[in-house]
């Protein structure tokens, strides 16, 4: 499982014109399901974003994690995370996972994100959608359930 954390000011998904999900301060996560993901990688990536310490204390640091500055999170599936361009010009994608089984996997991540008390927006699970993120700092964090980088 992969994901791309974004600290942002303020974002919001729109599916067909329409504002689906919107936060205000906090995380942008595009998340990306591989073919081999299960529980285990939703339990390490769900814990890895409630517990990132990248939100500014009082000295200009970055030791607050989402929950102490009261952040909350717009999570968007992304299959590209997992498009190969090794080989040629066209990625391939055959390490996604296919929808049928990321879509759950995604709903569980999210859900495990709400346990902890975070607020999370989402986008439309295999829908065409424009992500509107007003990017703070800006401050990008990688994060790979396997630990490939």
């Amino acid at each position: 499982m992969r994901a791309v954390i974004q600290r942002v000011h303020k974002a919001h998904v729109e599916v067909a014109g329409e504002v689906v999900g919107r936060i205000a301060r906090g995380l942008v996560v595009f998340l990306g399901i591989g073919a081999d993901d299960g529980e285990q990688d939703c339990r390490y990536i769900a814990a890895k974003i409630a517990g990132l310490r990248i939100f500014e204390d009082g000295e200009g640091l970055m030791n607050k994690s989402l929950p102490e500055a009261e952040g909350e999170i717009l999570c968007v599936s992304q299959f590209t995370l997992y498009g190969d361009c090794r080989k040629g010009r066209r990625p391939s994608f055959i390490a996604a996972a296919p929808p049928r089984q990321a879509e759950p996997l995604y709903e569980r991540v999210c859900s495990m994100l709400r346990e902890e008390g975070l607020t999370v927006a989402t986008g439309v699970f295999q829908a065409m959608m424009h992500v509107i993120v007003h990017n703070d700092g800006p401050v990008t964090i990688l994060l790979d359930s396997r630990k490939t980088f």
